[in-house]
């Protein structure tokens, strides 16, 4: 998948971001804290409602682009996203996972809540025309690209989740060869970080 490759040139460019303090926690993922991009979306939910990061103000984020046809890489990081929350806990309430489509023209505002609630009843699905989903996917540096099948196409696209601080700061990427451990002990650690 092409989005591999993209991927692997955003974890080097993103490496080279500047972090805010040197002596901040240690991550598995790669820490973008004071990064200029993935500042704010506006989506919308599957009520119609119009969406903004800054409504998450006071919960942890972890948001991920993909689409519902993809057939490996979005169910293997929600169901990781699944697990990380159940084993965050009581503090799992403070987590707020957000999946936003890439593929608009397919995933409908019904298919994307039964999708988003099979991983996990509080998981929301956003989503925008095939304009604003290309301004979201600028701002967040996010790549996607239709590949042409037999019939039917696929959507490359990148594979990582970007979380947020319970301020709404972007600091993480998590990678998608990551285990569900290791974002486990990212998602804690900047907890402990912001207690």
């Amino acid at each position: 998948m092409r989005g591999f490759v993209l991927t692997g040139f955003l974890a080097a460019f993103a490496l080279l971001l500047p972090a805010c303090s040197p002596a901040g926690p240690k991550f598995n993922g790669i820490d973008v804290t004071g990064a200029s991009f993935g500042r704010d979306f506006r989506l919308t939910d599957p009520d119609g409602r119009e969406r903004t990061l800054s409504e998450f103000r006071g919960r942890y984020v972890m948001l991920f682009f993909g689409y519902i046809h993809c057939p490996d890489v979005c169910p293997t990081s929600l169901a990781r996203a699944a697990e990380v929350r159940k084993a965050l806990g009581a503090e799992g309430k403070r987590l707020q996972v957000i999946f936003v489509t890439v593929d608009p023209e397919r995933d409908t505002p019904q298919l994307m809540r039964a999708y988003t609630e099979a991983f996990d009843p509080s998981f929301l699905g956003l989503r925008s025309d095939p304009e604003g989903t290309r301004k979201v996917a600028e701002e967040f540096r996010t790549f996607y690209q239709k590949a042409q099948g037999q019939g039917t196409y696929t959507v490359d696209h990148s594979a990582f989740t970007y979380v947020y601080d319970d301020q709404s700061r972007l600091r993480l990427m998590l990678r998608y060869d990551q285990s569900a451990e290791q974002c486990l002990a990212d998602l804690r650690a900047l907890m402990r970080a912001g207690a």
